[in-house]
């Protein structure tokens, strides 16, 4: 067969990979894509959209237990159909998912569907295609993680990959890990009317590290689900069911979704070639800064590289690596501030620095509850808890961590001041209208400005500017 030269190889027409074109197409329109496996981008098609919407299918049910108390009668009459709910989600997967198979495409002959192992860091074996390539890409994602000697357990253990396959849902489920996927399809299929208990090795929820935080996430998510944390879980058949146990606690299930993390898709590629280190997981050591493989012309983009498995991450990763594989020296990048959002009711959302990552001292605090927030105690989910942090002698916004509704928009506020590098006082002289869930965020400002040492209190506005030339001044 006769040999394919191009000037980038991208493995992988996922999230990272179809991003690297846009920066590859500015230079070149000589590359090649080369997937192995289904179509579509992880989160069009097992991730993002699909979780999405089957939580807004769960939590417009959930809302009928305020029908009532809001004089809306007859909430006791309605039901779900769950394999018609299941079907809707499928019906909008494929929407999405669909898009994204038609601009892969689109790529006609420039597309190859094979699996590409490399023989050389320049050189690859796709099915028997050689393909030679100044540069490759390696953007081939990542699949759920399960224990082998749970696979035993057919198709009765699930997995996000799996899930949105199923036509109905087990009346019984354990769902092992609390991360992400864990927290919001577990508190989905609760309020579908699914008996859920969520089972995690550790007291972690949803990537929490604020303890109070954390507690108030875990209170009121166990108010909707067993939640055993702690203990390490194992599972065996028993007849038809399935027996989980995690320290002194048992339970018969029907299924169990395994949400305990991704493994890369570096099987079986030829990595060793390349005559780098791989770590543990088989993945070659990269500069995170370039995405660089080495000093080779080789790049690790998206999931695969295990650091940051969030699609804006990923889009980043494609970016940097596209732009960095048509170029003869490498650029190193700064990344955007960290933001990371559960879609549970309400959002666990962590923005900026970890509160792990500070040490004691060189921060101070505020914090705002939501119970009695006006528009949150309208809107009835008022519940929770937002943490903000900030440096004691500047006032400067370093992280936050919350619980709350409304979360996914405040974190998106508070990730755009950090990265700014707005202090506390240049936020509170921002508009807060009334009555609106910012203004929680308001208050949790105000006690960090409180707390700030030797601070004096101006008024929340910024001083006129006889210079200006608004007409205000």
């Amino acid at each position: 067969m006769q040999e394919l030269n191009v000037d980038v190889a991208i493995l992988g027409a996922g999230t990272a990979g179809l991003v690297s074109l846009r920066q590859i197409r500015k230079v070149t329109e000589n590359f090649v894509l080369i997937q192995d496996g289904p179509y579509g981008t992880t989160c069009a098609r097992v991730g993002c959209m699909p979780s999405k919407a089957l939580i807004q299918i769960a939590h417009d049910y959930h809302r009928r237990s305020l029908f009532d108390q809001s004089g809306i009668r007859g909430s006791d009459q309605l039901s779900v159909d769950i394999p018609a709910a299941l079907r809707r989600v499928r019906e909008l997967r494929d929407r999405f998912a669909g898009g994204m198979m038609r601009k892969t495409e689109a790529f006609g002959k420039r597309f190859i569907q094979g699996r590409a192992r490399f023989l050389e860091p320049n050189v690859l074996d796709v099915d028997g295609q050689i393909v030679r390539a100044k540069s490759v890409i390696i953007a081939t994602g990542s699949r759920p993680a399960v224990p082998t000697d749970w696979q035993t357990l057919g198709d009765r253990i699930w997995t996000s990959d799996t899930f949105f396959e199923m036509e109905t849902l087990a009346p019984r489920v354990a769902v092992i890990g609390l991360g992400v996927i864990g927290l919001e399809l577990g508190q989905a299929m609760a309020r579908l009317g699914v008996e859920v208990i969520g089972v995690a090795r550790s007291m972690h929820m949803g990537g929490l590290k604020d303890p109070e935080v954390l507690d108030a996430a875990a209170t009121a998510m166990g108010k909707e689900m067993t939640l055993w944390r702690g203990a390490t879980p194992s599972v065996q058949a028993e007849g038809t069911a399935i027996r989980i146990t995690a320290g002194e606690r048992s339970a018969l299930v029907d299924a169990v979704l395994v949400a305990t993390g991704r493994h890369p898709n570096v099987d079986d590629m030829g990595l060793e070639t390349l005559g780098v280190a791989l770590d543990e997981r088989g993945v070659p050591l990269y500069d995170p800064g370039t995405l660089q493989v080495g000093d080779l012309p080789v790049f690790l983009a998206g999931d695969v590289n295990t650091a940051r498995p969030i699609l804006h991450e990923a889009w980043d990763d494609g970016s940097i690596a596209g732009y960095n594989a048509v170029r003869p020296e490498p650029t190193c990048f700064k990344r955007r501030t960290p933001l990371q959002i559960t879609f549970s009711d309400p959002n666990i959302v962590a923005a900026g620095a970890p509160f792990d990552s500070l040490s004691d001292g060189a921060f101070v605090t505020g914090s705002e509850r939501f119970e009695d927030q006006a528009r949150a105690v309208i809107r009835g989910d008022n519940v929770g808890i937002l943490k903000l942090y900030a440096r004691p002698d500047t006032g400067e916004l370093l992280g936050s961590e919350m619980f709350a509704p409304a979360a996914e928009h405040l974190g998106h506020l508070l990730a755009w001041s950090i990265q700014q590098r707005l202090t506390v006082h240049d936020m509170l002289k921002m508009p807060f209208y009334h009555p609106v869930i910012e203004e929680g965020l308001r208050a949790a400002l105000e006690q960090v400005e409180r707390n700030l040492p030797h601070t004096q209190r101006q008024p929340d506005l910024a001083f006129c500017d006889e210079t200006a030339a608004d007409g205000l001044c």
